[in-house]
């Protein structure tokens, strides 16, 4: 069975960076999609950013031009570096794999302090 085990989210002052990992663990997954969800207080979870497989990139209009996210087929891992973050990209960030059906990660605070 696949689980997705995220890393990298913490407290960081507005204007900093950080770099949130996920890594797929088992084998003989179909990778359809990989990606990062987040869900702040009292809104629903949104698309944060996303790989499809045969390479396309998708981002929320919220965080283009500051985070990226990037693969790592050998590690079964995806990984989200955030620049240039604001308050208002506080929330709990969720991996998620798109295979046969979707796979969720328990979940990583981000917060950005003012």
């Amino acid at each position: 069975q696949v689980q997705l085990v995220e890393s990298g989210g913490g407290l960081v002052q507005a204007g900093g960076s950080l770099r949130l990992s996920c890594a797929a663990s088992g084998s003989g997954f179909i990778f359809n999609a990989m990606g990062w969800y987040r869900q702040a207080p009292g809104k629903q979870r949104e698309l944060v950013a996303t790989i499809i497989a045969g390479g396309g990139l998708n981002y929320a209009d919220s965080v283009k031009g500051r985070f990226t996210i990037s693969r790592d087929n050998a590690a079964n891992s995806v990984h989200l570096q955030m620049n240039s973050l604001k308050p208002e990209d506080t929330a709990v960030y969720y991996c998620y794999l798109l295979a046969l059906k979707t796979i969720w990660g328990q979940g990583t605070q981000v917060t950005v302090s003012s």
